[in-house]
């Protein structure tokens, strides 16, 4: 199996990446170098996750040090919720790019399909999901911007030559099928939430006949949610006995055996760690192969369970209801 695939735009995106949402501030600098060191070069990164600064701080250590160069990392970031009106997203952008050190960025995405009122950087930044997080009752505040003007702007992006490539995250088939009737450009990724609870096969070959590629985060399930509340220990794919199987039957750990189904789904994984050994582990995905047999097995743990759901947390956290899959 090679190490990247050929998107639309004849750009190879690295098919295992490094996630640094929830990283903390602290480790994030240190993680990149490690990374870079264990073969990593992937790096997804948001606004949002507030820690983009010291992804940077990172990236320079490693270009410095002439871990890597440049052009062999591909680095993605995202349009938050609040930068979605035309004469935001260049602002946006170029801060992100300020903090991560760089001069264009491999990857740019919608991050949600969600308009929010607009935070000044003075004010805020990241801004996150609260309007004004002082408020008596803090809330969402959500702007009338279609998704269409958001689209143009990441467009002019690209020809600006800040941003090789443009996608989008938590599209489903209906919203990707609109963009698709408007687009001069067409999304090259869409980032979706997938993993063996959450199979998504239609929006997968939705994808695939439309030549966009898709990348999955969370590939690991319910891991990442548990410290917020979201998912129990009890959900762990890492524990199901089906994967401790296949994983013994291989030689393999758990881990491995998830990101290897991702990947001969035709998936870019984006596993996050920010453990050393672990690091290591989740790359070494490229010489080892599951059955037919153990992909379709594994594929029927399908419970179509989503973790990072709008329609749920957003009401939970954030005291506003706000689905967008339904």
């Amino acid at each position: 199996m090679q190490t990247t695939q050929q998107l639309s735009s004849q750009d190879r995106i690295p098919v295992v990446g490094l996630g640094f949402w929830k990283v903390p501030n602290e480790h994030a600098a240190d993680l990149v170098v490690e990374a870079v060191r264990a073969g990593y070069r992937h790096l997804d990164c948001a606004c949002d996750y507030g820690n983009e600064a010291e992804v940077g701080a990172g990236i320079r250590r490693v270009l410095d040090s002439r871990l890597c160069r440049r052009e062999d990392l591909w680095v993605t970031s995202k349009l938050w919720n609040t930068y979605h009106a035309r004469q935001h997203g260049r602002l946006a952008l170029e801060r992100s790019l300020r903090d991560l050190q760089l001069e264009y960025l491999d990857l740019y995405l919608i991050h949600f399909p969600i308009a929010q009122k607009f935070v000044p950087f003075a004010d805020r930044y990241p801004p996150g999901w609260f309007h004004d997080p002082h408020a008596a009752h803090p809330h969402m505040e959500t702007e009338r911007v279609p998704i269409r003007e958001t689209w143009e702007a990441l467009e002019e992006l690209q020809r600006s030559g800040l941003v090789r490539n443009i996608g989008v995250c938590n599209f489903g088939c209906s919203l990707l099928r609109d963009l698709l009737s408007y687009a001069a450009v067409r999304p090259a990724v869409l980032q979706v939430e997938m993993h063996p609870r959450l199979t998504q096969e239609k929006l997968l070959r939705y994808c695939q006949e439309e030549g966009i590629a898709v990348t999955a985060f969370s590939p690991f399930g319910s891991v990442s949610y548990v410290s917020l509340n979201m998912a129990s220990d009890a959900e762990s794919l890492l524990q199901l006995p089906l994967i401790q199987q296949i994983a013994n039957r291989h030689r393999r750990t758990a881990a491995q055996v998830l990101l290897r189904w991702g990947l001969q789904r035709g998936t870019v994984v984006i596993p996050k760690t920010s453990n050393a050994a672990r690091l290591v582990e989740n790359i070494a995905v490229f010489d080892f192969e599951l059955t037919a047999e153990e992909m379709s097995a594994i594929s029927g743990l399908n419970r179509h369970q989503r973790y990072n759901d709008p329609g749920v947390f957003c009401e939970a956290a954030f005291n506003t209801f706000f689905p967008i899959y339904e």
